[in-house]
């Protein structure tokens, strides 16, 4: 039985986390399977942004636990050196997204559930959803590439008292700090989220959105502008030339609707070189 759904319409997908007997807990399972959406996410041209959610009253519940004391255990034949964390090969995917994300969270979402947020663009969040780092208090640690992410989406203090102690975090809070970028009523957080989605992309070159994505993210590394610099210059150079570039100009001066025809699956072209390297995600 699948444990996701992947609902494409209006130039938007829609990625349901879809165990809500379970409260969307997450499994190897699922994280295989949203590796596979947000891949078919990029190679369909009519996606222009992706909408991460989950069914039912949560976002998600966090790791399934149905193993016990065994949940956490890595197969015995597992490496230290080999091992990968599940949530984090899912989140070092959205990493590599060449559309934007937009996490719904409608419900509680700890552990995983929130941590495989944290590589979306905007998480708006329905007023009463709490999360929770809970991890300390499960005797592991952060995962999912939380303690890169985190820190950087809220100030280091903020992150600190959220991990270290593990506790519930109200939906107010999470906002204040940064991690949320609106709060909204269960009811209408989808709505607001493919509003969102629309005003993000709908004027926008999708190629140009691609790489804008991937410049800024991929920026957060860098220790010198002279390093945006040199991929921004690559990125006008290849850009300048381009039939969107052309396109873009034209219908600002003719005062209509631009209609790009670059294809992001097609046109993408490579600006980052080995000034700002990403090693593969997969195994």
């Amino acid at each position: 039985m699948a444990a996701i759904r992947l609902d494409i319409s209006d130039s938007v997908a829609t990625i349901t986390l879809d165990r809500p007997d379970k409260l969307n807990a997450f499994t190897t399972a699922m994280g295989y399977e949203l590796i596979e959406a947000f891949d078919t996410c990029d190679r369909d041209d009519a996606v222009r942004a992706v909408v991460l959610t989950g069914a039912g009253r949560a976002f998600s519940a966090g790791a399934d636990l149905s193993a016990g004391a065994e949940t956490f255990v890595a197969p015995a034949d597992a490496a230290t050196e080999d091992f990968r964390d599940g949530g984090g090969e899912v989140v070092l995917r959205m990493f590599e997204s060449r559309k934007p994300i937009i996490a719904a969270i409608n419900g509680p979402a700890v552990g995983v559930g929130i941590t495989m947020t944290l590589a979306a663009d905007f998480r708006l969040a329905a007023d009463n959803a709490r999360i929770g780092f809970v991890f300390n208090r499960r005797g592991i640690v952060p995962e999912s590439c939380s303690s890169w992410f985190l820190p950087r989406l809220v100030s280091m203090q903020k992150a600190l008292d959220w991990v270290y102690s593990g506790r519930i975090v109200d939906a107010a809070e999470a906002l204040e700090a940064g991690l949320f970028y609106g709060l909204y009523p269960a009811e209408s957080l989808l709505e607001q989220a493919y509003e969102l989605a629309r005003r993000i992309t709908g004027h926008s070159a999708p190629v140009s959105v691609a790489l804008s994505r991937q410049m800024l993210w991929r920026g957060l590394g860098a220790d010198h502008p002279m390093i945006a610099h040199r991929v921004e210059s690559r990125g006008i150079h290849r850009r300048g030339a381009s039939a969107d570039a052309k396109e873009g100009v034209s219908s600002f001066l003719e005062k209509r609707p631009a209609r790009y025809p670059d294809s992001v699956a097609r046109d993408l072209p490579d600006i980052f070189g080995d000034d700002l390297p990403v090693p593969p995600f997969r195994r």
